[in-house]
């Protein structure tokens, strides 16, 4: 069994940066895509990245949503089996609770902004940005 626990997150005025982490326990070599997503209030959980845990090169195969493309990055420690969230140039629609999500499933860019493909989920992280 698989479990993702997330650490991180905070409050920062607008401009700002933050990081989030996600730690997966039980079996980590089980798992091949690695997603990050959010939650607005009242709104449905969108995605935010998807990222090939297999892809060990410095530029891994990796799918961004259009409103976090060139402010946000994800990296990964494979001796921790810690995955990272960083994000830059914070603004206030921003602010939601941040999830990770994991699948043993390769990643493909058809379906890797997609919560239904994901198995495993963290807990969330609440991010909130300040104008």
């Amino acid at each position: 069994q698989v479990q993702l626990v997330q650490s991180g997150g905070g409050s920062v005025q607008a401009g700002g940066s933050l990081s989030v982490s996600c730690a997966v326990f039980g079996l980590p070599d089980s798992i091949n895509t690695m997603g990050w997503f959010r939650q607005h209030p009242g709104k449905d959980r969108e995605g935010v990245i998807g990222v090939s845990t297999r892809d060990l090169s410095r530029d891994p195969f990796t799918v961004y949503a259009d409103s976090v493309k060139g402010r946000f990055t994800v990296s990964q420690d494979k001796a921790k089996s810690t995955f990272y969230l960083q994000m830059n140039g914070l603004q206030p629609e921003d602010t939601a609770v941040y999830y990770c999500a994991a699948t043993p499933v390769p990643l493909e860019r058809g379906w890797s902004l997609d919560t239904n493909r994901y198995n495993y989920w963290g807990q969330g992280t609440q991010v909130t940005v300040s104008s």
